[in-house]
C-alpha cells in the first residue's frame, strides 16, 4: 500500500536535494551522521520527505557546477522554517567499499573526488551506502525549525505529516528505471536488500 502521508525525513545537503528534485542525479553517498544508531549508516523508512540542511555544506567537496549553489553558514545557523517541496522513495541501497568501483560512479552524482576520498576513509571497515532515490516534487511547504531537528544525524520524525498525494515524479519510469540499470551494473551484484 502507497503511503499518503509521512513525517519521516532524511537530511542531507540542500544542494544535494535541489539536484534531486531537477533530476540531475538520483543517487546519494552516505556513511551516516556521527549520532546514528549503533554507529553505522541504516536505512530507517523507505518513503521519506527530503529535509535540506545547510550548515555542513562545503563547496570543495562538490563538482564544480554545483559549488557555486553553496554559501556558507555559522556554525549551528539554521533557517527559522524549513522548505520541504520533495519526498522520495528509496529503491535501492548498494554497500560500496571498492574505490574503484565508487570512482566508476562519479558522473551520477554530484559530489567530486575529495568527497569521495574523505567518505571511503572516515570509518574505513564500514562501506559507502549508494542509495538510489525516486524523487517526487510536492506542493512547496514551509515548516517551523525545531531544535529537535539539528544536529548529526540522518533521520528525523517530522511534528506534522506531509501530505503525498498529487506530487508529479521528477523523471519518466523509462529514464529512472535506465539510470538505476546503469548504475547497478557499475556496481555489480552488491545489491543489499532492506527489510522494511
Amino acid at each position: 500500500m502507497e503511503l499518503t502521508t509521512t513525517f519521516h525525513a532524511l537530511k542531507e545537503w540542500a544542494v544535494a536535494v535541489n539536484a534531486l528534485e531537477d533530476g540531475k542525479t538520483i543517487m546519494l553517498l552516505r556513511k551516516g551522521g556521527i549520532h546514528e544508531r549503533n554507529g553505522h549508516f541504516q536505512v530507517a523508512h523507505k518513503q521519506i520527505l527530503l529535509y535540506p540542511t545547510y550548515e555542513h555544506q562545503q563547496a570543495f567537496m562538490l563538482k564544480a557546477e554545483y559549488a557555486n549553489h553553496v554559501y556558507p553558514v555559522t556554525s549551528g545557523w539554521h533557517p527559522e522554517t524549513v522548505c520541504i517541496s520533495s519526498w522520495a522513495e528509496i529503491t535501492d541501497i548498494l554497500p560500496v567499499s571498492d574505490e574503484f568501483i565508487v570512482n566508476a560512479l562519479l558522473p551520477f552524482h554530484i559530489w567530486n573526488e575529495h568527497f569521495i576520498s574523505d567518505r571511503l576513509k572516515w570509518k574505513p571497515r564500514q562501506p559507502l551506502y549508494i542509495l538510489l532515490l525516486r524523487t517526487y516534487k510536492l506542493f512547496q511547504q514551509e515548516i517551523p525549525y525545531h531544535p529537535k531537528y539539528g544536529g548529526c544525524k540522518s533521520w528525523i520524525d517530522l511534528d506534522q505529516p506531509t501530505q503525498l498525494q498529487a506530487a508529479k515524479p521528477v523523471l519518466s519510469d523509462f529514464a529512472y528505471t535506465q539510470q538505476v540499470e546503469t548504475i547497478r551494473g557499475i556496481v555489480g551484484d552488491k545489491l543489499y536488500a532492506p527489510s522494511f
